[in-house]
């Protein structure tokens, strides 16, 4: 990997040839708001510049441009396995096959990547509230087969839980599907009958209740950290970051 693009690389047990990477904000072409690694194409960027942004990841990355599979994210609860035609509609994506990168781009929401032991198969999934409450990580775990408790998950950069307030209705659906999500909010000081949600705890619960317990990462936050990421509830217009995991060939 070039050192052009910073990375950050994920702290996990991972097999040698499970390779994983989140990019930060830097090292991009892409003049302010989106300043400076905007990968999203979607959000009002010159689309030259998002280009070369996508080449420097890809060069930094040390893959194939056209074998990272980037997504029309819509926040949906919809999986599609790669190599596949086109860019799908969809919000999580796995692979089997060699040097096929799923990649999930955000800005505040939370990339969950996950791989199993034995580095068979690897996924990301885009895991914003609505999706992760509405059962995206779930629909992964069983799209990618197999044991799940096999799998490992690592939660990329998102809002972390000093910073994610929501109103009662957010807890209230999470509550809804299971009564332990309570003490994933806390109440808010600032505004009566707000919460404090810790988004990363939410998916620790979901990919535990699914079987997923070895879970990293989940330590950083975008709204926090101006100068290392992209945060849509900071700035509104900005760009998007994304996190990739491929299978290398082990030749």
């Amino acid at each position: 990997m070039t050192s052009e693009v910073p990375l950050i690389i994920p702290d996990w047990p991972a097999p040698d040839h499970v390779r994983a990477v989140c990019s930060t904000r830097l090292g991009g072409v892409s003049e302010a708001p989106w300043d400076a690694l905007n990968l999203g194409t979607h959000v009002g960027d010159d689309p030259d510049r998002v280009r070369q942004n996508r080449q420097r990841l890809a060069a930094a990355a040390g893959i194939v441009p056209g074998n990272i599979g980037w997504l029309e994210q819509v926040h949906g609860t919809a999986v599609v396995s790669l190599p596949t035609a086109g860019v799908p509609r969809a919000d999580a994506s796995f692979t089997r096959e060699t040097g096929n990168a799923c990649v999930i781009m955000t800005a505040d929401c939370l990339p969950v990547l996950l791989c199993d032991r034995s580095g068979s198969r690897v996924g990301a999934a885009h895991a914003g509230w609505r999706i992760l409450c509405g059962g995206v990580v779930e629909a992964l775990v069983s799209a990618m087969g197999g044991q799940p408790a096999e799998l490992m998950a690592w939660l990329g950069p998102a809002i972390g839980p000093t910073r994610f307030e929501v109103g009662p209705e957010v807890r209230a659906e999470f509550l809804a599907h299971d009564a332990a999500a309570a003490s994933a909010f806390e109440s808010c000081g600032a505004r009566e009958n707000h919460y404090l949600a810790d988004i990363y705890l939410l998916a620790r619960q979901r990919l535990a209740a699914c079987g997923v317990s070895q879970v990293y990462g989940g330590d950083r936050c975008t709204v926090s950290e101006p100068q290392q990421f992209f945060s849509y509830r900071r700035d509104g217009q900005t760009g998007r970051m994304a996190s990739l995991i491929w299978l290398a060939d082990q030749s």
